[in-house]
């Protein structure tokens, strides 16, 4: 625990913001910056929840512990609905409180003594909870490592996609699509070169997919469209960003029958005996709501409330992009990724906050790779992007 960072990224800019509304208590505050969203969920989705919920009031509708993998209906929409023709089956799915907690789960169950790649920038709990199961070590300017972590440069050079031929044989990587805060997808071709680097290195892929549905392109919305993944790649997704459950909280994590360890252990044997020891399921009311989202009418709703937040991410990106800043994501991605070169970005954050009473995240909490930009989220109510893009362009231009 002492060898954590001083502060997770995210604690800091509530610490900051907190001070920040002392000073200034009459400022309206926009918030650019944590992904939580804002808009409500569709009426089916919420009515579902409400109907189970009354249920458990009844003798017929009351039930306890479910299956702590999930329950079966649930489990059988996501493959439907989300892995049709992947070959994934019902039985390899886990539903989970959320993708942040399947992180963990996913480090507990591999332990410390696992090297790591991650993307360099990439989202700080890969790196954090790494260092609290021991994978530990002090940064290493010269190799871009954190003691048995390595950072994988990411950027606009290389099209935001490591160099695997500078990239150490690694037990575990680490990989987000659309990644965050980057918001860039990778291609086909790109995921294709990291399943036959797992391959050739004996890797485990952890494919973080939380944000796939923002995907506009023909990028893969998961690692499973690759041949070959299901051997070397486990995938975490979330129902909170593309279903607005961030409080509601409710995700899966895929686990392919094939993925072996070297002594041909089933990986899935072991994350099973992980979640039956540490979880006991996720909320029944919670997946009453997923399955709902899955239904026809209620996809069609939470499909709207993506595209919304995408109309949001536009704004901004041509809020940046005419006042000559270099703006990355956005298309695929909720998140906009706005290069200040020459800045520090705590003290663009800093700038931007005390003179536009606008919160954004500062890039270099994202890793090495991220000095120098600063993260904008589009989950914002219209009015608030609109007021903040006329807030920036006054501070800005």
């Amino acid at each position: 625990m002492e060898k954590l960072q001083n502060g997770y990224l995210f604690p800091e800019i509530e610490m900051r913001t907190m001070a920040h509304i002392e000073t200034y208590p009459d400022a309206k505050l926009i918030s650019l910056g944590i992904g939580d969203t804002t808009q409500p969920l569709p009426q089916i989705v919420a009515s579902a929840m409400a109907k189970h919920s009354w249920g458990l009031s009844t003798v017929e509708g009351y039930f306890g512990y479910g299956p702590e993998q999930g329950t079966k209906a649930l489990r059988q929409a996501i493959v439907d609905k989300l892995y049709g023709g992947l070959g994934i089956k019902e039985t390899e799915i886990f539903i989970s409180d959320g993708a942040q907690s399947d992180i963990s789960r996913v480090q507990m169950l591999l332990g410390p003594n696992m090297t790591i790649a991650v993307q360099d920038p990439s989202f700080p709990a890969y790196i954090d909870t790494g260092v609290i199961m021991g994978q530990t070590g002090c940064i290493e300017e010269a190799t871009g490592k954190y003691g048995k972590i390595e950072y994988m440069e990411c950027n606009a050079e290389n099209g935001f996609f490591p160099d695997l031929s500078r990239t150490s044989r690694t037990d575990i990587i680490f990989f987000c699509s659309p990644n965050n805060p980057t918001g860039n997808a990778a291609s086909r071709e790109q995921l294709k070169q990291l399943v036959e680097f797992a391959k050739k290195n004996g890797s485990i892929i952890i494919y973080d997919a939380a944000y796939s549905a923002f995907i506009s392109d023909d990028s893969p919305r998961s690692i499973f469209e690759i041949p070959g993944a299901e051997e070397v790649a486990i995938e975490i997704s979330s129902f909170s960003k593309f279903a607005g459950f961030t409080g509601v909280r409710l995700g899966w994590t895929v686990v392919p029958e094939e993925l072996l360890f070297s002594n041909g252990v089933p990986v899935m044997k072991d994350f099973n005996r992980i979640v039956t020891t540490c979880f006991n399921g996720a909320s029944n009311i919670a997946q009453a709501g997923g399955l709902a989202c899955l239904s026809p009418d209620g996809y069609q709703g939470i499909c709207q409330l993506v595209g919304y937040y995408k109309e949001n991410a536009k704004i901004m990106m041509e809020t940046f992009s005419s006042l000559g800043f270099t703006t990355y994501g956005g298309q695929n991605s909720p998140y906009v990724w706005v290069h200040f070169p020459g800045n520090k970005s705590w003290d663009i954050f800093d700038e931007i906050l005390e003179k536009s009473h606008i919160i954004t995240i500062p890039g270099s909490g994202f890793g090495p790779g991220g000095e120098g930009f600063i993260r904008v989220s589009s989950f914002g109510h219209r009015e608030d992007i609109i007021e903040a893009s006329k807030r920036l362009m006054n501070l800005l231009q």
